[in-house]
Order: structure tokens, then C-alpha cells, then sequence
């Protein structure tokens, strides 16, 4: 590195940037062909399901196809360093396991990856060795020594560094979830405030939308106060186009169908 002599290139992290710059006028394709100096495209196209943009213009891209390109741009080159940052921003869970594929295809004697990840799931199934960082946000920040995947983020999840004796986190993260038996007189409250609440149960009816060729089909529900609804499905299926459709910012097909009359805040 002192000698320069290590080629290093970066993902980088703000993706929607390159849309707003001269890149925005290029095809995603023939870009992708230009830069390409290990014959990795056509492995590239297949690993990132970029096979539907390759005619469109970067600008026109969303931020999980950007994502996926500019991922794609990474890797065709020629290096000896690649750094990642932030790989799985704007994916959904099956791309970001392709994307986590493509980056360990890489992997060579020769050459060195990098990665910046908050995803632990992700970070588990990417990573050989990880370093944690620690610090205060824009004062300043501490890299550990690298741990093996396992003791890393048992080290990210503890809040403390043994080999150091530091603790960086006052409250331990933890997946368990149990209750115990002290808990019993809060769960009866709570299932009184149940039954009072559940007189306001929110009903929304079957219905469909249809944009261009995409085609929403939304089976009839219901949901209370005090409740959260997750929607899970991959990139393109219809997660924004249903949350719009309960905001009242898109209509169904069937305008005649009766939507629950709710304030809603909306986090596009």
C-alpha cells in the first residue's frame, strides 16, 4: 500500500447519487461491458438479476437496482482491494444473499475484500473475520483488533471487547424473549386493554390494482390498535403499492370499494 502498487476500489455508500450524476444518461449494459476487465459480466448479470434493466438508463433505475448495479460495476473490475460499503441497503433478503454470493465469488489468493455492514444476518454469511467499531458519533470512533464471525458479533451484540476489558455498551442486545411468572398481572391488564380495543378493529376489503403490466390483488383484513402489521416480499411485488392504497394516495381499480376512513401518516 506504501508503494501504491495495490489497485483499491470502493462501493460506495450513497448509491442514488450516481443516478443524479453524468453516469445518469449511460445504459445500464453497455456500461457494464465497458468496464468489464476479468470477463465477469455475463456471471455478474446472472448472480444480480440484472438480466430486466440491462436496456434502461441509470437514471431510471430504482434504489435497489442501483444498488445491484453499482455492485455489479464493482466487481467486473480489475482490483487487488474491493471495499463494500453498505452492500445491502435497498435489497430485500433474497437479493441480498445474491449480492452476498457475488462478493465472495471475489475472493482470490491474490486479492483482499472490505466491507462495511449493519445487517448481522448478512455480515454472518459474508464475513471471514470482523473488526467492531465503538465510539461516539462525530467525536470520535475505535476499531478492534479482527475476531473470528462468531466472536464478533457476540462482541457487537455484549457491548464489550474481552480482550481489551472495554465496554462500549451500557444494555446487552438480546434475541430472548421469555416471560416470567411476575409477569403474570401485566398480562392481565394488557388483555383487558385487549378487549376494549378490540371493539376498534379496522377492516379493509378485497381489491386490485393494475399499473401498466403489474397487476396487486389484495386479499380482504383487518387490524387493530396496538398492533404492528409487517409486510415481507421481495423487491417489485406490491409492499408499496397496498401501503398507498390503505393511505388513500392511490386508488383500487374498483373505486366503490369502501376504505377504512383513518389519519394516516405516510413514510414513503
Amino acid at each position: 500500500m506504501l508503494e501504491d502498487s495495490l489497485k483499491a476500489l470502493i462501493k460506495i455508500q450513497y448509491v442514488d447519487s450516481v443516478a443524479k450524476s453524468k453516469a445518469a444518461k449511460f445504459i445500464v449494459g453497455s456500461r457494464l461491458r465497458a468496464v468489464d476487465k476479468r470477463d465477469f459480466y455475463d456471471h455478474a448479470v446472472e448472480m444480480l438479476d440484472l438480466h430486466a434493466i440491462l436496456e434502461r438508463e441509470i437514471g431510471q433505475l430504482s434504489g435497489g437496482e442501483l444498488q445491484r448495479f453499482i455492485i455489479g460495476m464493482t466487481c467486473v473490475q480489475k482490483a487487488d482491494i474491493y471495499m463494500f460499503d453498505e452492500p445491502s441497503s435497498y435489497l430485500d433478503v433474497k437479493q441480498r444473499l445474491k449480492a452476498g454470493r457475488m462478493i465472495r465469488s471475489l475472493l482470490q489468493p491474490q486479492t483482499y475484500v472490505v466491507c462495511v455492514e449493519h445487517d448481522l444476518s448478512i455480515l454472518d454469511y459474508l464475513s471471514d473475520f470482523i473488526c467492531c467499531l465503538y465510539g461516539v458519533p462525530g467525536a470520535y470512533g475505535v476499531v478492534t483488533m479482527p475476531s473470528s464471525v462468531r466472536q464478533g458479533i457476540n462482541i457487537f451484540l455484549a457491548g464489550y471487547v474481552p480482550s481489551e476489558n472495554m465496554r462500549f455498551r451500557d444494555v446487552e442486545l438480546t434475541f430472548k424473549v421469555h416471560e416470567s411468572s411476575t409477569d403474570q398481572s401485566l398480562i392481565k391488564s394488557e388483555d383487558q386493554a385487549d378487549s376494549k380495543e378490540s371493539k376498534s378493529v379496522f377492516t379493509y376489503p378485497d381489491m386490485t390494482k393494475t399499473l401498466g403490466p403489474f397487476k396487486l390483488t389484495v386479499q380482504g383484513g383487518t387490524f387493530k390498535p396496538s398492533e404492528i402489521q409487517m409486510m415481507l416480499g421481495q423487491n417489485g411485488t406490491g409492499k408499496t403499492t397496498f401501503i398507498k392504497m390503505l393511505a388513500g394516495i392511490l386508488n383500487p381499480d374498483d373505486t366503490s370499494v369502501e376504505m377504512p376512513k383513518l389519519s394516516i401518516s405516510y413514510k414513503p
